[in-house]
């Protein structure tokens, strides 16, 4: 199973990544989790405009899902004249409607689902392709879910945007790699059930017992090598920062 860090920059793009999109790959099926602000194009240099097999959008928070809008124009009017099948997008209730609406003028004005087949996420286990799929709810003051992605006896969890709560920490247990936001900065913001800081990261990660830890979702406006330190400071196992473009081998 391969990861690619499509962006991971949290609330805005930064100047060197677009924000949070992550790139799932096994036995030639393309999982996409999350497409925020700038994500589309980034994608572009990891994976064919129409080679992508499904998408899970983890809440609809426009750092999150917003380009979206972009991407069922580019499957709309597809460039060869032809029309890109159905493509399965799991998200929270009300995904059609919310990027309906971002995108045209009226609600009659299109319907997406002319090109992607929605469905609703809630917690739970699904397969998809090759992938077992687990998710839950956590601490956020939308919707919004957390996935822990299986294959091959390896596991991936991405934590979406979260406060401190216990069904990402049982999600997590044992996880080869631990995707996890970290916008806050430990002892500056203290806002509950809304988002991790890093020492926060750190500490689900050592109590979770998880093979290697990455820090995602953090804004251009902190100071992420704080983060990164908080975090090693408290969990023993390798840990370091996302960066659009790398790639994991899970």
């Amino acid at each position: 199973m391969r990861l690619t860090v499509v962006g991971c920059s949290g609330s805005f793009p930064s100047a060197e990544s677009p924000c949070s999109s992550y790139l799932v790959e096994a036995e030639g099926y393309s999982l996409l989790l999350d497409m925020g602000n700038g994500a589309l194009g980034q994608l572009q240099n990891h994976c064919g405009l129409y080679d992508l097999d499904a998408i899970i959008l983890s809440h609809l928070h426009a750092d999150h899902c917003i380009d979206m809008c972009a991407y069922f124009v580019a499957r709309y009017y597809r460039h060869d004249g032809g029309r890109a099948g159905l493509m399965p997008v799991y998200g929270p209730k009300g995904t059609e409607q919310r990027l309906t609406t971002a995108y045209a003028d009226t609600p009659s004005d299109s319907s997406m689902a002319e090109v992607f087949d929605f469905r609703t996420l809630q917690g739970g286990s699904f397969e998809l392709g090759p992938f077992t799929v687990h998710t839950d709810r956590v601490a956020h003051p939308v919707e919004a879910y957390a996935f822990r992605i299986e294959h091959g006896g390896r596991s991936l969890v991405y934590s979406g945007d979260t406060g401190p709560c216990g069904s990402l920490e049982s999600l997590s247990e044992g996880a080869d790699l631990l995707l996890c936001e970290a916008s806050f900065t430990h002892g500056k913001e203290e806002i509950p059930e809304l988002h991790l800081n890093g020492r926060e990261a750190g500490e689900l990660a050592a109590r979770a017992d998880v093979g290697r830890l990455i820090l995602t979702h953090i804004p251009p406006w902190t100071d992420a090598e704080v983060n990164l330190r908080d975090a090693q400071s408290v969990y023993g196992g390798p840990v370091e920062l996302a960066r659009a473009g790398a790639v994991y081998e899970v």
